[in-house]
């Protein structure tokens, strides 16, 4: 392990002699070199978005039995998924490396500032995501396992390389491979994708833009800097307000859908009109009068009400029917 440049990301300078990060400073050398070096190798799964990914997934397993599935096919479906998942935004950081450098939200990690050379990325990858397959195909099933690598080289390759670099709407088409954790965790409990588990990766897909775009319209002149065509960059703020306004709306109607169909009942109906109101006052202030401020807010509010929408569609579906 020698040859790995170890740099703390809690500290504000990431070059080779950047100074130990006061969180760590109590403990001993030997400890406190493996803690920054494991923290390099988390940091590039991307955590916070792996457990969204896995809490999506979860509840797409709990929709998907009239009972509880059992703790075998949460946990072991739940850690297939993160692990897969983890494998894949590893490559989405070594793909966009020289991207990351260049923008001040991305350039602490591993691969951006070269602490962690392409064949380490690579190596790390490479275990994660074989171990999450055989985890899926062994303890879980094979559906869950081809699926969930099928959502990994859409996003890893086909969104990173493909659509990202070469077209304003890269999040909405890419969005798909990060809408599946639903279907995925359904599948773990049916070995099946039926229509109800696509309704839910639908509302994931018509949630993706707006959330997202929230975030690129606050970090434009980063997004411009990193030379990718994001839509605040290449249509302008205007254009991009009045899309984060249209697909709140589609998303609105959209989680109307498992009320429609029978899904779910008038508890969860409840529950996601009040969502979206809030939701749809967010999407108009940007729209209508744009702030940075109300696009972080509205960010921040995108990740809260994806998981609360979810936990309302839970209870309805276990403690309501």
């Amino acid at each position: 392990m020698s040859n790995v440049k170890v740099v703390d990301p809690d500290t504000p300078e990431l070059g080779a002699g950047a100074a130990a990060g006061p969180a760590r400073d109590w403990l001993p050398s030997p400890v406190r070199y493996w803690s920054r070096y494991v923290s390099q190798y988390w940091t590039l799964t991307k955590p916070r978005v792996t457990l969204l990914t896995v809490f999506c997934a979860v509840i797409g397993s709990l929709l998907a039995s009239d009972g509880f599935p059992g703790w075998g096919v949460l946990l072991f479906g739940g850690a297939g998924i993160w692990l897969l998942a983890g494998a894949a935004f590893a490559v989405n950081c070594l793909l966009e490396a020289r991207i990351d450098a260049r923008m001040a939200r991305t350039a602490r990690r591993a691969t951006a500032n070269g602490s962690l050379s392409p064949l380490q990325t690579v190596a790390f990858s490479l275990a994660l995501g074989g171990a999450g397959a055989a985890l899926l195909y062994t303890r879980v099933n094979p559906l869950t396992m081809w699926l969930t690598l099928a959502t990994f080289v859409g996003y890893a390759f086909i969104y990173t390389l493909l659509l990202k670099p070469a077209t304003p709407q890269n999040i909405v088409i890419g969005g798909f491979a990060g809408a599946m954790p639903p279907a995925l965790g359904w599948a773990a409990v049916a070995n099946a994708v039926p229509m109800e588990a696509w309704l839910l990766v639908l509302i994931i897909f018509l949630w993706t833009p707006p959330h997202f775009w929230a975030l690129a319209m606050a970090r434009r002149d980063e997004y411009a800097r990193s030379g990718l065509p994001m839509l605040p960059v290449t249509h302008g703020m205007a254009h991009t307000g009045r899309q984060v306004w249209r697909y709140s709306l589609a998303l609105a109607a959209g989680t109307a859908l498992p009320w429609v169909v029978g899904m779910s009942g008038p508890v969860y109906l409840v529950a996601a009109c009040a969502l979206n109101a809030v939701f749809l006052r967010y999407g108009w202030l940007i729209h209508k009068r744009y702030s940075d401020r109300i696009a972080r807010k509205a960010f921040a509010w995108s990740i809260a009400y994806l998981a609360l929408l979810f936990a309302a569609l839970l209870l309805d579906h276990y403690v309501v029917a």
